[in-house]
């Protein structure tokens, strides 16, 4: 998904730019009422995490491999707001030091991978903790879901800016198949991954898990009412 430098034209990955500062300023406002003197020490475990994971490629069939974008994850374990904070420094960390994506594509790569996979994935999420059983057990399934679906939404948003701007001869009927196609696929290692790590967490300290801090707050409340009564 890391999209390199020359493969979106200059008036789209300004304006991808553009909604990447945005996001990540309002980000930094939003990620106050997120984090705490407790909770904030997660957010650099999560940043730390999702940039091991993104090293880690599995092949997923005809020579082509994915990775763990970790939107959803991040969302999940410290609110959508610190997630976009975290998924920023990987990027930047990456497309500075690494080589991994492009200098000029730094906006579009944080805008993907960043900004959509978080919204999707935090939304699918919020969505799915409303609809099923007020339980912590909930959490995990919730959140791999929810990042099943951010990784071909993310693709899919590619796929809409490399319509408007993209600067590779290639069909755009043949990147819409190989981008949904691929990346539903990746999708399912995405899911998985993020199930098992929230699950983990949610099992040892579900009151760190900024998506489950509602059913924890609600746990605690009806074991005050039975200890009354």
């Amino acid at each position: 998904m890391h999209v390199p430098d020359g493969f979106l034209d200059a008036p789209t990955s300004v304006a991808t730019g553009a909604v990447a500062v945005a996001a990540v300023g309002i980000s930094l406002w939003g990620a106050r009422r997120e984090l705490d003197d407790r909770t904030a020490p997660m957010a650099g475990l999560v940043a730390t995490f999702v940039f091991a994971a993104q090293m880690i490629n599995f092949p997923v069939g005809a020579g082509t491999s994915g990775h763990l974008m970790g939107g959803a994850l991040a969302a999940v374990l410290v609110g959508p707001w610190t997630a976009v904070l975290c998924l920023t420094v990987v990027l930047l960390v990456q497309g500075l030091l690494m080589a991994d994506g492009g200098i000029t594509a730094l906006g579009t790569n944080i805008t993907l991978i960043g900004i959509v996979t978080v919204a999707v994935g935090w939304g699918v999420f919020v969505v799915l903790r409303r609809l099923l059983p007020t339980r912590l057990s909930v959490v995990a399934p919730a959140a791999a879901v929810g990042a099943l679906v951010s990784v071909p939404a993310a693709a899919l948003v590619f796929t809409a800016l490399f319509a408007v701007g993209g600067q590779a001869p290639v069909d755009l009927g043949a990147v819409v198949t190989a981008m949904l196609g691929w990346h539903t696929v990746i999708g399912i290692g995405e899911a998985v991954v993020t199930g098992l790590v929230v699950s983990s967490v949610v099992a040892s300290r579900p009151d760190l898990v900024h998506g489950a801090r509602p059913l924890v707050a609600r746990r605690e409340l009806e074991t005050r009412k039975v200890e009354v009564a």
